[in-house]
């Protein structure tokens, strides 16, 4: 029997396209609801998905509720009253465990797109996994409950890459390094693709990485390298620190996992004197008036809204697994990528290709557990299952795999 009714929490430009594509698959995924703490931003998301006439079969509802998530008992009541049998969370990080709680309680599937966090904390002790969800392991097994961490694109679909190299590429991996690049134009003299605050949070603190199978720690934008990608050319990239380092370290035998991100002069210009001067800072500061405030709160609501964003966007994203490692006792190296352009998404779902990119996998994941691929039944990484269906549907609704293997750059078959 497969599971239908879809809840997605959150209303900003990933749920955007989440609920776009879950509209485009109501057949498989059934109902949806959009639950925020605005709920004009749901009906916004609705008017969208009518107005770009997204759903595929009018027989399944698309509503939208206010709903605060980080109240367990109201999300519970949510869940139970629209009979919801999977819960995509792309809320705020910071909501994380009060959603995945209420999935618990109530048996409905949760899946999310980014780690945990507490908004008084910033660079945890790696992997970051194990200070919140992975504590949750034990009770979601116990209780039967699939829970499925860190669906969107990075994390998500670059946890699918390494892990369909490691069942289907190599004997043995030596080096996984997953690269992110934006060679886009918004218009903007400056903003952040996605909430500002989870953007900024993600630099302010150190850089850990996995290399030599230990946790070391750099600064940012202290190590950069230049990579000629596929399409969009030569990139500056700069080492990272990012979730999926967190699970794939302890999921795929790898000496070396590293993550890497492009950024512009201006970009690092920009972030340097907010961050030396101390608005980046998520702890409060009071004013002369005796106002308590978040630096990095303020700065958040004086840029750009990412979701305004799309219409003018141009160019294209790249994401990629470059992966090296030995085949039949020989060296290989494989580049596994996507090409997202952020013009093609505007004209489909009214997205920039960052949110697409990391909308569109939850949908694809939620047909998975709709048909019972990954109806785990527990709680997962994306690399701990089977990659080959879900990077078949994400090649069917909007985000096709390329392979460049002995030189040779070619669609994965899959």
């Amino acid at each position: 029997m497969m599971k239908k009714n879809v809840m997605i929490i959150g209303a900003g430009g990933v749920s955007n396209v989440v609920a776009h594509k879950c509209a485009q698959n109501n057949d498989v995924l059934g109902n949806i609801v959009i639950a925020s703490r605005t709920k004009s931003k749901c009906d916004k998301i609705i008017n969208s998905i009518e107005r770009k006439g997204s759903r595929k079969s009018p027989a399944y509802s698309i509503t939208g509720y206010h709903l605060d998530a980080m109240d367990v008992p109201a999300t519970e009541k949510l869940i139970k009253q629209t009979a919801t049998a999977i819960v995509i969370n792309v809320g705020t990080a910071f909501i994380n465990m009060s959603v995945l709680q209420a999935c618990i309680n109530t048996g409905a599937a949760y899946m999310d797109t980014a780690i945990h966090e507490e908004p008084d904390k910033i660079c945890e002790t790696p992997p970051w996994y194990a200070n919140y969800e992975w504590k949750r392991l034990e009770e979601c097994q116990k209780k039967g409950i699939t829970a499925i961490l860190g669906v969107g694109f990075d994390p998500g679909v670059v946890n699918a890459y390494a892990a369909y190299a490691d069942r289907y590429i190599f004997d043995t991996i030596d080096t996984i390094d997953i690269m992110d690049v934006n060679a886009g134009h918004h218009g903007e003299y400056f903003a952040t693709n996605f909430d500002p605050e989870i953007n900024f949070r993600e630099f302010t603190g150190g850089v850990w990485t996995y290399i030599d199978r230990q946790w070391v720690k750099k600064q940012m934008f202290e190590v950069k390298q230049v990579y000629n990608f596929p399409v969009v050319g030569e990139m500056p990239i700069y080492l990272n620190g990012h979730d999926e380092i967190h699970s794939l370290s302890k999921n795929i035998d790898a000496n070396s996992i590293r993550f890497w991100m492009g950024f512009g002069n201006h970009y690092i210009n920009v972030f340097t004197v907010l961050k030396n001067i101390g608005l980046l800072s998520e702890q409060p500061v009071t004013t002369a008036e005796g106002l308590s405030v978040v630096p990095l709160k303020v700065v958040k609501a004086c840029l750009p809204d990412p979701v305004s964003l799309a219409p003018k966007y141009t160019g294209k994203t790249c994401i990629a697994d470059w992966i090296q490692g030995c085949v039949n006792g020989h060296n290989e190296e494989v580049l596994l990528y996507n090409i997202c352009d952020h013009e093609a998404c505007y004209k489909e779902v009214e997205s920039q290709a960052i949110a697409y990119t990391a909308g569109v996998p939850p949908a694809a994941a939620a047909m998975l557990i709709a048909t019972g691929e990954w109806d785990c039944k527990e709680m997962k990484n994306v690399e701990e299952l089977d990659p080959a269906p879900f990077l078949k549907i994400l090649n069917k609704i909007g985000l096709p795999t390329r392979m460049i293997k002995g030189g040779e750059d070619q669609p994965l078959s899959l």
